[in-house]
């Protein structure tokens, strides 16, 4: 018997202490990109990179990487409708296959930011490509009151299912909470029955989240104290939706910058990633991931 409970626990503790040693992140190669007002995060997409920001409304650039730098492709998405600023802040696009598109808005309501409005949009992501603007493809509007601050959809597995996934910025009462996409693209507010499938509690000053499928975690991006410093935290979705806690896997944070981390996607494996801030300057970082 006692043979048996330790062929059980060894493999656990071997991975365990694996990764409390990675994986081992660092910025190989950082360089400005403008036109995007205050860089809020970035998705990659089938060997696209898209960036998006605050400018002067809220807008989706079109990039591929070259070399170390990235190469505008002269395509422009204005978050408008009828020219009037819909989506101000961007924070987050969630895609996955066939399924529906979601893009978050965190609007600060009072100077202070102690007043937040979270909204995530269902849009027409190949209809807002083609035109560049919502017109015709804001296909609906979802009040996130289930948030303490702020919204950052991402896709997420869990239990063989895909979910969308967004995540708390505040000082407490942070949670990451997993919505269930065909309801949410045509509920009015999260709170609306069936909509919430699962959730647990986080650390502060989540940005954004971007699934691994490759390590099957989930990456928190985050700043280490409001606004500033960079954070790296790796997260087992389903152990923490058990617990109620975030199961933390490792945390890498990054000491030499000190600016406002805002988001970060692997490229074509998870050797090599880009971390981008809201400075006007070195906003865009090339990242070496060693596992």
């Amino acid at each position: 018997m006692k043979k048996r409970n330790l062929i059980y626990v060894l493999p656990v503790l071997t991975l365990y202490s694996f990764f409390q040693a990675k994986p081992l992140m660092a910025i190989r190669h950082s360089y400005s990109v403008d036109s995007l007002g205050a860089c809020q995060g970035i998705s990659y997409q089938g060997g696209k990179l898209f960036l998006y920001g605050d400018r002067e409304v809220g807008m989706i650039r079109e990039y591929v990487q070259d070399g170390d730098s990235l190469l505008y492709r002269q395509k422009e998405m204005r978050l408008t409708v009828d020219g009037k600023d819909v989506i101000n802040h961007p924070t987050g696009i969630a895609v996955h296959g066939n399924m529906p598109v979601f893009v978050g808005n965190s609007i600060r309501l009072n100077p202070e930011g102690t007043l937040w409005k979270a909204v995530i949009y269902h849009v027409n992501w190949k209809g807002l490509q083609q035109t560049g603007t919502l017109d015709g493809n804001l296909l609906n509007t979802i009040d996130d009151d289930t948030c303490v601050q702020g919204t950052r959809p991402e896709y997420v597995p869990y239990k063989g299912k895909w979910y969308v996934a967004t995540a708390d910025y505040g000082e407490k009462a942070n949670e990451v909470r997993l919505y269930d996409p065909q309801l949410l693209s045509k509920a009015k507010k999260t709170s609306e029955k069936g909509v919430l499938v699962a959730k647990f509690r986080c650390s502060p000053w989540v940005q954004n989240l971007h699934w691994i499928p490759e390590k099957n975690l989930l990456l928190l991006i985050q700043n280490q104290t409001e606004g500033r410093k960079w954070r790296f935290t790796y997260v087992d979705v389903e152990r923490s939706i058990l617990s109620g806690k975030e199961e933390v896997i490792k945390v890498v944070d990054i000491n030499e910058r000190m600016d406002e981390l805002e988001g970060f996607a692997f490229l074509k494996d998870t050797g090599k990633g880009i971390a981008v801030s809201s400075s006007r300057k070195n906003n865009v970082n090339l990242m070496q991931i060693n596992w």
